[in-house]
């Protein structure tokens, strides 16, 4: 999160013509993000899915301490509730443990967040994740692949985008990040920064680095003889939160027991619990990249929502 309100983006029919060169910098800049994040994928084995749009069952976003929903979408078809996809972690769960043994996808997230986040510059309402996810995958694993990938994104646009990094004034300050990223523990941020630790994270740190350890939902892999979480945050500087992944949990007991010590509704996931009951759920890792937030950090935008051809704004409705 930012500590500074931000001036909000307006609505494409309103932009001026320097306003609108901008915009067409920026979607440039979208586009060959997307292009490169899913060909590198795909060249790693990664399997491309359809994303889901509503279903029984979505991410409950429950405890984790980030999460402000103000209003959970539900409608009924066919004489069921079902929900807007919140995010796709327990559906990527199920795909990796059957079927595909790596795989991602271009997941919409609908997530009505409190107004007051409007101003953070971080929050649209509807925003698009990169979602991965692979069999029998360590945290380090997905560590390592997300740090190729963003080092050779950064690499590919200096070379592919250097026109509209420069129209946007990043072509000289955007540089390849040092590899593997500094670490650091989220109990050790709360020693030095207090409970605002993400803000001044952010403010100080000039390369992308990794959070660990962060008490979170009930598919988060937790060592409960120490109490340690083995998930990771990516924050990038001056932004913040752009990538939140973990090791899944995976047997039964234990997804038992944390959804019944967080409140939990069990029956809300009963096909994922019968699927561990039955040995069939299994060991995965994976994240979930804000794609809004990746292209605000390249191009420099003051608001995630400046990235959005129409922007999604907390509190915020446009006509289109």
């Amino acid at each position: 999160m930012k500590a500074k309100l931000v001036k909000l983006p307006k609505p494409l029919e309103e932009l001026s013509g320097e306003e609108l060169e901008r915009k067409r910098a920026i979607a440039r800049v979208m586009t060959l993000t997307l292009e490169y994040l899913t060909s590198s994928l795909i060249r790693e084995g990664y399997e491309w899915l359809l994303p889901v749009i509503l279903s029984r069952v979505t991410d409950p976003l429950w405890p984790d301490p980030g999460a402000s929903i103000e209003k959970r979408l539900e409608v009924e078809i066919y004489g069921v509730r079902v929900r807007a996809t919140l995010s796709m972690i327990i559906h990527k769960m199920v795909a990796c443990s059957l079927a595909y043994p790596k795989l991602f996808v271009l997941s919409p997230n609908i997530r009505v967040e409190r107004r007051d986040r409007a101003w953070t510059g971080l929050h649209a309402y509807e925003f698009t994740q990169l979602d991965f996810e692979a069999r029998g995958a360590s945290s380090r694993d997905i560590m390592g692949l997300v740090e190729k990938l963003l080092r050779g994104l950064v690499e590919h646009l200096k070379k592919s985008a250097r026109e509209e990094l420069s129209i946007l004034g990043r072509y000289g300050v955007l540089r390849v990040p040092d590899a593997p990223f500094r670490v650091y523990d989220r109990e050790d941020l709360e020693a030095k920064y207090g409970g605002k630790w993400e803000v001044e994270l952010a403010r100080d740190i000039r390369e992308p680095v990794w959070v660990v350890n962060i008490p979170r939902q009930f598919y988060d892999y937790e060592d409960f003889e120490t109490g340690r979480w083995d998930n990771y945050d990516l924050y990038l500087p001056g932004l913040g939160e752009v990538l939140s992944g973990a090791r899944r949990e995976w047997e039964y007991e234990k997804l038992v027991k944390k959804m019944e010590r967080d409140g939990v509704r069990k029956e809300n996931y009963a096909l994922l619990l019968r699927l561990a009951r039955e040995g069939r759920l299994k060991p995965t890792a994976g994240a979930g990249i804000g794609v809004e937030r990746l292209v605000a950090w390249v191009v420099g935008a003051e608001h995630v929502c400046e990235v959005q051809p129409f922007p999604r704004i907390p509190g915020v409705v446009y006509e289109l």
